[in-house]
């Protein structure tokens, strides 16, 4: 069932901001007495707290009354967690449903002995007195807040600068670095860079982007020219700066590229483009890095940031496996990575090994410029249409709430309520789909319902593939107008195409690989070492308590952090990393 709002009136919306209001103000006396069976008794044996930064300085889910209320009172003594209260200028309280139960949904405000924080508490209807779901996250520090909306710097002293330095000639300045250090290094000016990097900046730390491409937004850019963004504007707008509201619905990655470019001009991120990390080395007795990287015109420079940022995505390298036979080959080979468009493949043959979303955008190219393409599979996927999507991926968003409000909504399931809600919806989802299921089972195409029957959502945690949403290939598929083999039937690969184990030969004249790309760790291993990448571990993917690993708070590494994934991603958990970082510059914080 998807979740949705359900609809009361006045008076139930005063009696559901009094049941929250009543639950804040015993869980704050609680709290302060630091009464561990009184909080007990404030939530229900099936709870879930997910505290960000707030009163653990991590990402920390925490599951049962009675954990949660250990956690509370053994973080309290630091923490000082006090001033529960229903959110002044936030979505109010409000009926909803919420991973199959009916609950009564509050943003609430609070502070803790250093900042201001944000919170979201969720109370079951059967028994309103208790909570099932509660989200704590710190959002600024006191006295250090961003300079934004009505706390702007004024401007009107340094926009009339006559015989001096005006407002480009000290830009300039700034992202030179001539006279000094970053205080962060950022690896990559994508969406998750440069929003840390926008950040930081409002926070006071002096940081740097490098990119090894010539333009902010050529990542997006350079991909292949059909593609576009599988979710709509609302779950993708960027911090500060949302998107235009006459553009579509769905964008292009070129709209999304020149925003990504209009966002670090407007927002003033330092960017080195043309510029790549060489090599790094962490000074651990002076608390920073030795980070050597290369210009555009082959000069280096060896930066010395306290912190190291890798915001290059969620994976390293193309990765393109060895496939039997495939040097043998005599035509074209190249990577999804590298594929444009198919304009030069008209009444050629094409095979597409692999059948994730680049493989199916890829072959579905092909066959609109007049390619005759075979997809290869080599393992099962989950197949969903753009449609059921939305059931999963901009739930929230939906409900045409401020964005702040469903980003704080969407953060509040722990792992364990978050792999619930995708078994639930990915049912509804096979529902929906069913006819296209069955074609494209009748075709060969071997499909699942992801790890434990979580859908693609929790694939996408996993190991950030392994499925496909449906912008029409699938159709072309059951339709018979795009081939399918499965690899398993094929030998090997010849000069002319593809052996099978039937000893018949399929042939081909272009092999595109849609094989995914390497772990994050390979890339900290050609950076910063084998030793190095051991001790960091896998990045992305789930960690022994849910969460992402590695992903957006402390890392084995001091002075190490990862950040990726989409707009959203990128727009949530820059806030916290950005935090988490100002906070170990500011002394509050130590590792």
């Amino acid at each position: 069932m998807k979740e949705a709002v359900l609809r009361h009136g006045t008076s139930e919306q005063q009696a559901d901001a009094d049941l929250a209001s009543r639950w804040l103000g015993d869980f704050e006396n609680a709290l302060r007495r630091r009464d561990v069976e009184r909080l007990s008794g404030l939530f229900l044996s099936d709870s879930h707290w997910r505290d960000l930064l707030a009163f653990t300085w991590s990402y920390t889910p925490t599951e049962g009354r009675r954990p949660i209320a250990e956690r509370l009172v053994a973080a309290q003594g630091a923490i000082q967690a006090r001033g529960f209260a229903l959110a002044l200028r936030r979505t109010p309280p409000r009926r909803v449903m919420r991973v199959g139960m009916e609950v009564v949904e509050a943003i609430f405000s609070f502070e803790t002995a250093v900042g201001l924080g944000h919170g979201v508490l969720r109370l079951q209807l059967g028994e309103p007195d208790k909570a099932w779901a509660l989200m704590t996250a710190l959002e600024e520090f006191k006295d250090q807040e961003e300079p934004v909306g009505e706390r702007r710097p004024s401007g009107a002293a340094v926009s009339r600068e006559f015989g001096g330095d005006n407002w480009a000639d000290r830009r300039a300045k700034e992202q030179a670095f001539a006279d000094r250090e970053p205080a962060v290094l950022i690896i990559g000016a994508g969406q998750a860079g440069l929003t840390t990097a926008a950040r930081l900046g409002l926070l006071g730390v002096d940081t740097l982007c490098v990119d090894t491409l010539p333009r902010v937004g050529d990542a997006w850019r350079r991909r292949y020219r059909a593609l576009a963004l599988h979710n709509q504007v609302p779950i993708n707008h960027l911090p500060y700066l949302p998107f235009p509201p006459n553009w579509p619905k769905y964008l292009s990655k070129d709209m999304v590229a020149d925003w990504v470019e209009t966002f670090a001009s407007a927002m003033q991120c330092n960017v080195w483009t043309g510029t790549s990390l060489v090599s790094a080395d962490r000074d651990e007795a002076g608390a920073h890095w030795h980070a050597r990287v290369r210009r555009a015109d082959g000069t280096e420079r060896t930066l010395r940031p306290r912190h190291l940022v890798f915001a290059n995505g969620v994976a390293g390298d193309p990765s393109s496996p060895k496939l039997p036979g495939l040097d043998d080959f005599g035509g074209e080979v190249m990577h999804t990575h590298d594929y444009q468009d198919g304009s030069a493949w008209k009444d050629k043959d094409a095979l597409v090994v692999g059948v994730g979303n680049s493989g199916h955008d890829v072959a579905q190219d092909l066959h609109s410029y007049g390619a005759r393409v075979t997809m290869v599979q080599r393992g099962s996927i989950m197949v969903v249409s753009v449609n059921s999507a939305l059931l999963n991926g901009s739930v929230y968003y939906d409900e045409k709430l401020p964005t702040e409000d469903c980003d704080l909504i969407a953060a509040t399931n722990t792992p364990t309520l978050l792999k619930r809600g995708y078994q639930m919806m990915t049912k509804r989802q096979m529902g929906l789909d069913k006819e296209l299921l069955d074609g494209l089972a009748a075709r060969g195409m071997k499909l699942d319902d992801g790890p434990d029957g979580a859908g693609y959502q929790m694939k996408t945690r996993d190991k950030h593939g392994g499925y496909y949403l449906n912008c029409g290939c699938s159709e072309l598929i059951v339709d018979g107008k795009i081939g399918l083999l499965q690899f398993e039937d094929i030998d090997r690969f010849t000069a002319d195409g593809a052996r099978m184990k039937d000893g018949s030969v399929k042939k081909a004249a272009l092999i595109v690989m849609a094989t995914g790309y390497q772990n994050q760790q390979e890339v900290v291993r050609a950076l910063l070492g084998n030793v190095m990448a051991e001790k960091v571990g896998p990045v992305w993917g789930v960690d022994a308590d849910g969460e992402l690993r590695n992903m957006f708070r402390p890392t084995p590494q001091k002075g190490l952090w990862f950040i990726g994934g989409g707009l959203a991603h990128a727009r949530i958990n820059s806030r916290y990393l950005a935090l988490q970082i100002k906070a170990r510059e500011a002394g509050i914080v130590e590792d």
